[in-house]
This record gives structure tokens, sequence and C-alpha cells, in this order.
């Protein structure tokens, strides 16, 4: 269960057992656990919609969740959203883009991508029904965190250096697979639906890795954080069209 916490004390800012220094292979391992911390955050988000869904409206919840998302996750894939607008959208050489990417201050392209994906995950959340609202909170935290793993194993990263390539050194195939079985299984819970939201998953993962890895040669941590958040809108957005297609 060790691998467990690293990765909740990694994805969250919850309170967590781990103390000291973590080892490599550790971090590599913990990589299978993301998308069940990732069902877990969508869980709680879950719980506390529904006990809100007893005393307020529908937009009070919506932004409640889109707040408490950020909050879980002490705005971390947030974060790299913002940085990887400033750097991907630049118009520069490689290079100069990651040097922005790790600079600290905010720019126009970081300001207008936070903002439309805050109002994105409002309308979507706003728009899922009743019933796919349990099952559309724990998907969207499963495959988010599914598609970090699949992209820092899958492609090569941008820099020799930092935690997103010791991630990248130590994680492997085993990894993957065990992280593909267990968020296949948690998107499954929305029925056919979920099974179409993981396809999606799959191709928005790589087309966001495609482009990226077009402008930097490869990926960061602030990449994989952007795929996270794109990822979890897109399964939002898709699942009540999905629902209804299935069942026409």
């Amino acid at each position: 269960m060790r691998g467990f916490f690293i990765a909740f004390q990694f994805l969250t800012r919850l309170p967590s057992p781990i103390r000291g220094q973590v080892a490599l292979e550790e971090m590599g391992r913990s990589m299978r656990w993301f998308p069940v911390v990732g069902a877990l955050i969508g869980l709680l988000v879950a719980a506390v919609d529904f006990l809100l869904s007893q005393i307020t409206t529908p937009e009070i919840r919506a932004v409640s969740a889109v707040a408490l998302l950020a909050a879980l996750t002490g705005g971390l894939h947030l974060d790299g959203l913002m940085d990887s607008c400033d750097g991907l959208f630049a118009f520069t050489t490689p290079q100069r883009r990651l040097e922005i990417m790790g600079d600290s201050r905010v720019g126009s392209f970081a300001i207008a991508g936070v903002a439309t994906m805050l109002l994105m995950k409002f309308a979507a959340i706003l728009s899922l029904p009743p019933e796919l609202r349990v099952v559309g909170f724990i998907s969207m935290g499963a495959l988010s965190r599914w598609a970090m793993v699949y992209a820092t194993v899958r492609y090569p990263p941008a820099r020799s250096s930092g935690l997103a390539h010791d991630f990248k050194i130590s994680a492997g195939r085993v990894d993957v697979a065990i992280a593909t079985a267990t968020a296949v299984l948690v998107a499954l819970t929305a029925g056919p639906a979920g099974l179409g939201a993981a396809l999606l998953t799959f191709a928005v993962t790589v087309g966001v890795a495609r482009y990226a890895i077009a402008k930097l040669d490869g990926l960061t941590g602030d990449v994989y954080g952007a795929i996270a958040e794109v990822v979890e809108v897109s399964v939002t957005v898709a699942l009540p069209p999905l629902a209804r297609l299935i069942l026409v």
C-alpha cells in the first residue's frame, strides 16, 4: 500500500502517512495507483455534491465541485495547464518554450487557458444529469489520472532531470497495464458510455501529447497536468451525450 500513499501524497493535498525520502523505483510503481486516487477524489467531490443538492442550487453545486477539485489537488494540474498554455502557444523555439514554462510569472495565454478550462468545467458539471453525477465524477477522476500515467510512460521527457523525468525513468509497462485496467473498470461504472469516455480519453491524451511534443520535443510535468485537466473536462462533457446516444 506504500505505492498508493505515495500516489495519494503526490496527487492530493490531503494528509498522507508517507514520511522521508521516496526511492526512485517507488515513484514509478506508485503510478499504477493514480486512477484509484483519481477515483477517490471524484468520489469525495460526488459526496459533497450530493450533500449540497439537499440545500442549494445546481449552479452553486457546480461551482463548489470546481473549487473542491482545485483545492484537493492544490491546483497542481491547473498550474501545469497555465504553464503549458504560456509555453506551448508562444511563437518561439522549443528551448525558449521550456524556459517560459519554468517561469513563475503568468502570461496572457495562461490566464485565457485557465479561465476557459474553469468555465468549461463548470458548464460540464452543471450539465451532468442526476443518474450520471456520481459515476461521472469518479470516471473523470480515474481517467484523467490514467492519462498522466500513459503520457509519462509512452512519450519522451523534454528535460533530462526533474520530477517528471524521475517518474518517466522509473515507471514501466506493468504500471501502465495495471493503471489501464483500473481506469477502464472504474469507467465501466458509467456503463457503455463510460467505455466510450475511456476511448475518448485515449484519443485526447494522444492528441495533446503529440501537439506538445511538436512544440517541445518531449513532455514535462506541466504538460502532464494539462493533459489531466483537458481529459477531465472532455470526459465530463462527453458522458451525457454518449449516454443519450446509447439509449437511442
